[in-house]
């Protein structure tokens, strides 16, 4: 007996690809494309597992499992829920909501999902369709080893040596498709972000906002199930930047809006690149912070950690010049306001040396007024982000830097992206 799955997903694209690669493999499929929707289809439909993202009009994925656990035929029907990498207070509400596995759009490709449903549905007491045993999922969100460039193997496991994959046939199309739709996204994206700073009024802007997170909330699930993972990474961050900015317009500045203009630009470097496909531990950059304020240097830091990088911190410019000379660091965030040696001052010695003078440097500080601005210039530094900041706007302006060291050298200059 074929198991049914049940794909809650606002993203037609999206929804269509997972519809059409769970039919392949035996699956009786029906999507849903808001909350409200998805939750009236699982009383009617009575799937054997629900493929749920949490960002949903109508009824947050969230709320639907609340509810969906509160009736007793749906206590243990297997969820398997979609989220954003950054937006870890959802995803921690999803668990507790009663959500079995939690993935990341910007990790994940059909084939990984696929692998996920069908371990599920195993540890669920179903079989898999068709005599198919449940695979061994990934535990994380990180593709398995062994993967090509299209996140899928080279060959079907149990084939002749030369035989065609269908499942890395299946993934270079996608590939092939959404690496064309990418110049119509960035001039989506560029025309919102220009219709956004041009808005009279908070309302306008904010509702822009909300618009463009829509659009590059669908980039980062294309990008992910296409296999592109930097695409992925970039939008994923830039996702929740614009979700914060919206929900909480209060945060909106000249700070937020010029991160989110950067991010958009930068995409545009990486649609034009096409997928870098590092090692696993190629975005590893060694990051140097500088803050004579011990809280201001774990904010910081944890910033850097939402973006899953490392850093050094140290709280004083006398410090902080000893590392940069014995040591090479890729990316340093520096405040101004600093006793003895300010910011400026020390990013201007950094420059004299051979290793650093075109290492990245960001100033991180209150003192947001024109003549700062011009110092953080004239001194050597290469962008700016004002106190107090968002955790999410630094790990995207972070996480530029990062994929941007990724790129060949004639893709990426030092100056400010």
């Amino acid at each position: 007996m074929q198991k049914k799955i049940l794909i809650i997903e606002d993203d037609q694209i999206v929804a269509n690809i997972y519809r059409n690669k769970f039919s392949i493999e035996g699956y009786t499929v029906e999507t849903a494309h808001d909350g409200e929707a998805g939750l009236n289809m699982i009383r009617s439909f009575k799937p054997d597992a629900v493929i749920l993202d949490l960002m949903l009009p109508k009824m947050g994925g969230v709320d639907v499992m609340k509810k969906l656990r509160a009736e007793p035929e749906f206590k243990q029907l297997p969820v398997i829920v979609f989220s954003n990498t950054y937006l870890t207070n959802m995803v921690q509400e999803a668990w507790k909501a009663g959500a079995t596995k939690c993935l990341s759009k910007a990790n994940c490709t059909p084939k990984e999902v696929l692998d996920v449903l069908r371990t599920t549905l195993t540890r669920n007491g179903s079989s898999a369709p068709n005599g198919l045993l449940g695979s061994s999922g990934p535990s994380s969100t990180s593709a398995p080893a062994g993967k090509n460039s299209t996140g899928a193997n080279s060959a079907a496991p149990g084939s002749p040596a030369g035989t065609p994959d269908p499942d890395a046939e299946f993934q270079a199309e996608l590939r092939k498709t959404f690496l064309e739709s990418l110049p119509g996204h960035l001039n989506t994206f560029r025309a919102m972000m220009q219709s956004a700073v041009k808005s009279d009024t908070e309302e306008a802007k904010v509702k822009q906002l909300q618009e463009l997170y829509r659009r590059v909330h669908a980039l980062t699930a294309n990008a992910g199930i296409a296999g592109q993972a930097q695409i992925a990474q970039m939008a994923d961050a830039l996702e929740a930047l614009l979700k914060e900015l919206y929900e909480k317009p209060k945060n909106l500045n000249a700070s937020t809006m010029r991160t989110v203009a950067t991010g958009i630009d930068f995409l545009g470097t990486l649609f034009e690149q096409g997928n870098l496909n590092p090692k696993p531990d190629a975005l590893a950059p060694n990051i140097l912070v500088v803050d004579d304020e011990a809280i201001s240097r774990r904010a910081i830091t944890y910033a850097l950690e939402r973006a899953k990088l490392k850093s050094v911190s140290v709280e004083s410019s006398e410090l902080a010049l000893n590392l940069v000379t014995e040591s090479k660091f890729d990316l340093v965030f520096l405040d101004v306001d600093m006793p003895g040696m300010n910011g400026f001052e020390l990013c201007t010695k950094i420059r004299t040396l051979p290793m650093h003078k075109k290492t990245p440097i960001v100033f991180v500080t209150s003192l947001n007024d024109f003549e700062n601005r011009a110092n953080s210039t004239m001194s050597g530094g290469n962008d700016f982000i004002a106190k107090p900041f968002l955790f999410i706007e630094l790990a995207v302006k972070a996480l530029i830097y990062a994929l941007r060291a990724l790129l060949p050298a004639s893709n990426s200059p030092a100056a400010k992206p």
